[in-house]
């Protein structure tokens, strides 16, 4: 019996972690994680996927052209999720001053995806999809989400969570050739737009 109520507990905790609320600006940040199935060097799984643009995404038709930014998130209009959204909007006039395309993505379709991006004030929802009453003011996002309903591209790049079923907070960064030039597995929601541009210039990615 203490087995099974131990396993739940564990089961409980990683679920937790998963759909984390985001630490507090300037907290610690979460413990790296070491990708096993996508890796640094390796070519970039395609994918074909709608936007909250309106257009459908193929990772392959950039190549060549443009780096690329692939930064996965749990759930829309959950509270790190939105931090993180509010972030990357915030500050999309200094992340395009960079040869870079990027997006957030998730396993969450296309409709929720859309009202996400298009929110302006965020009534953010626990892990039992009820509103929590907390309110959170942001800018629309100036940039496209993904949606990956089927999980299929989720599990080719190794970010589906096995527990909760859903994306772990991973970001992606692929070169022009299409290789993962670089994997955050620890990222911060609060400061997910200065830490992208802070990663754009370790990767000697060039401005326009």
């Amino acid at each position: 019996m203490r087995a099974l109520m131990t396993a739940g507990l564990f089961a409980a905790l990683a679920v937790g972690t998963v759909l984390a609320q985001g630490a507090p600006q300037g907290g610690p940040a979460p413990a790296p994680a070491v990708p096993t199935v996508v890796k640094v060097g390796d070519m970039a799984p395609d994918f074909t996927l709608q936007g909250t643009d309106g257009k459908t995404h193929k990772l392959s038709e950039y190549r060549g052209k443009t780096n690329v930014v692939i930064a996965w998130f749990p759930k829309a209009f959950t509270q790190g999720c939105t931090i993180e959204c509010k972030s990357l909007a915030e500050n999309g006039d200094k992340i395009k001053q960079y040869d870079v395309t990027y997006f957030m993505a998730s396993v969450d379709n296309i409709e929720d995806n859309t009202a996400f991006a298009k929110a302006t004030k965020v009534t953010l929802v626990g892990r039992g999809g009820q509103p929590t009453g907390t309110v959170v003011d942001k800018k629309e996002a100036d940039f496209p989400m993904l949606a990956d309903p089927t999980k299929a591209t989720a599990t080719a790049y190794g970010v589906l969570n096995d527990v909760s079923g859903v994306a772990n907070r991973w970001t992606f960064y692929i070169d022009k050739t299409g290789k993962v030039a670089a994997i955050d597995t620890a990222v911060r929601p609060a400061t997910s737009a200065e830490d992208m541009i802070a990663k754009l210039d370790e990767l000697k990615v060039s401005k326009k």
